[in-house]
């Protein structure tokens, strides 16, 4: 007898989609919403800039020309903008809880369905 998976409803099908792609929005907007990631850059602006003070060569000038960019304060707060890497410990332990948890949770829950799965496939084998 051929094995049968069973069928999940177009409802079902639908609400996983919508699931994940809310997961997924919310996975890269929300540490954005927070103030988490992409807001951290500092400029340190250069007072009267020339492209050499700005540290640039002429092959770089050419390529701030091609996005039209032509003038070195313009491109002032872009170039000494700097990223602030400062680190929090409360940060890394709240993700390492939340990805230990989520391992953990997958784990337990991918053994109960592969037992589910096999119990469906070959019977109980605790005779």
């Amino acid at each position: 007898m051929a094995y049968k998976p069973p069928k999940q409803s177009l409802a079902g099908q639908i609400f996983d989609v919508v699931t994940l792609l809310v997961l997924t929005v919310g996975a890269l907007y929300i540490p954005l919403y927070l103030g988490l990631a992409g807001a951290a850059k500092v400029p340190n602006p250069i007072a009267n800039p020339t492209w050499e003070a700005l540290g640039q060569n002429a092959t770089e000038q050419q390529q701030w020309a091609a996005l039209g960019v032509t003038d070195p304060a313009a491109a002032n707060d872009i170039i000494t903008a700097r990223f602030d890497y400062s680190f929090s410990w409360s940060a890394l332990i709240v993700m390492a809880v939340l990805v230990i948890g989520y391992f953990v949770m997958v784990v337990r829950l991918s053994d109960k369905e592969y037992r589910e799965v096999i119990e469906e496939r070959f019977g109980d084998k605790k005779r």
